[in-house]
């Protein structure tokens, strides 16, 4: 099979195409045709090697989360697949034409989305539901500020927590204002306007997916007793804020919460927008296309 390696940590240009053994699903697992992967920000710092103090790449090694497809062979002990299903869920080793996954990570492909397609939800749907379920599990009528609101991870912790009858704040940067009403939140805030944000009621929570300056400045707006969740841990200032309960959310695969996200799309309650879909080959120019900040999910095909 064709495969991204990387030998190094490095930039994008440490990833090769390469020919490898194809893999061999052991007990309880499943080999995948891949259709598509998608790159996610973890995948970048991982080969970067920023990740490597706990999350290390086995060199020679390939990155990759998730993933769409279809099964070609069962391991012993798999029970609920098939060979032929479609199928998508979170995964190891995912920039390649062949994948091998533990069956209980996978689910099965809504019949109305696209194979495809489906590569670009597994991640962000689900840290995006488990930010909101497990970080900040708001109750109705409470008040709940989501940063970074229109990132896949955001619209996905938008819509979990509106699902949940949360007062929902859309955290965005000035120029997306316009744009983030679209989200269906209760209302939008500008979170790169200090006077915005020392304008806001106190917050029962908030969810935060951007860090920095601005998450050390909505953490002074929790009440006491309140919750600051955050993918991408404390605030430098939290040990300052005592009364508040701060939450680090690192996303694990929850299948029920990945079909419940992918019904919401397809529905069109929720939308993950795919801005590039990339052939697997191109993996250096989809990364740093990432790096510079795209708008929307880069899909990797192979």
């Amino acid at each position: 099979m064709k495969a991204i390696v990387i030998s190094k940590y490095g930039g994008p240009e440490v990833m090769e195409y390469k020919d490898l053994p194809d893999p061999s699903p052991g007990p309880d697992e499943v080999l995948v045709q891949v259709a598509a992967t998608s790159i996610n920000p973890f995948d970048v710092k991982q080969r970067s090697g920023q990740t490597k103090a706990f999350a290390p790449v086995s060199f020679p090694g390939i990155l990759g989360i998730d993933i769409s497809g279809t099964v070609i062979r069962l391991g012993s002990g798999v029970k609920g697949f098939s060979e032929g299903d479609r199928v998508f869920g979170m995964a190891d080793h995912t920039y390649a034409e062949k994948c091998v996954v533990k069956a209980a990570y996978l689910a099965k492909i809504p019949a109305s989305l696209d194979t495809v397609d489906a590569a670009a939800l597994p991640l962000v749907t689900t840290t995006g539901y488990q930010l909101v379920k497990d970080g900040a599990p708001v109750r109705k009528k409470q008040t709940l500020l989501i940063t970074g609101a229109l990132g896949s991870v955001g619209r996905s912790a938008v819509f979990t927590a509106k699902s949940l009858g949360a007062i929902v704040i859309a955290g965005v940067r000035k120029k997306h204002v316009e744009e983030a009403v679209a989200l269906g939140a209760d209302s939008v805030v500008a979170i790169d306007d200090p006077a915005a944000i020392s304008s806001l009621a106190p917050l029962d929570a908030v969810a935060d997916t951007v860090d920095g300056a601005t998450a050390e400045s909505l953490i002074a707006r929790v009440k006491s007793g309140g919750i600051f969740a955050s993918v991408l841990g404390p605030p430098k200032n939290s040990a300052k804020f005592p009364a508040i309960k701060v939450v680090p959310v690192v996303a694990h695969a929850d299948v029920q919460a990945l079909i419940q996200m992918a019904n919401a799309v397809v529905q069109g309650d929720l939308d993950i927008p795919i801005a590039s879909k990339m052939p697997l080959k191109e993996a250096v120019d989809a990364q740093a296309l990432v790096e510079k900040g795209v708008s929307g999910k880069v899909l990797l095909v192979p």
